[in-house]
């Protein structure tokens, strides 16, 4: 009969929520869900999930979406870009 020790380290036993790399996922889908929810995309991610590879790496799945979200998320990217790019009026530093 197997130890404890043995038990432990079985893989037959491993469960994808006994992992850092789940818990880590899980949280990253709960923090992306809010902003989306913020942004009223909630209904536009209808697959958003954690997920573990077979490797026991955590992962993110966005899902399907709709072309007209894909767009709507570009935008958003590419707004948050020219943000983070042009510095606030009150900045000391001069636009590269």
């Amino acid at each position: 009969m197997p130890s404890d020790s043995q038990r432990e380290r079985d893989s037959a036993l491993w469960s994808p929520i006994d992992s850092h790399e789940w818990y880590a996922a899980r949280n990253a889908v709960t923090s992306l869900r809010r902003i989306l929810t913020a942004l009223g995309l909630e209904r536009d991610f209808p697959f958003l999930r954690a997920d573990l590879n077979a490797f026991g790496h955590g992962y993110i799945d966005l899902g399907r979406i709709s072309p007209e979200t894909a767009e709507r998320v570009a935008e958003l990217l590419r707004l948050g870009t020219a943000a983070v790019r042009t510095p606030a009026p009150d900045s000391e530093e001069t636009p590269k």
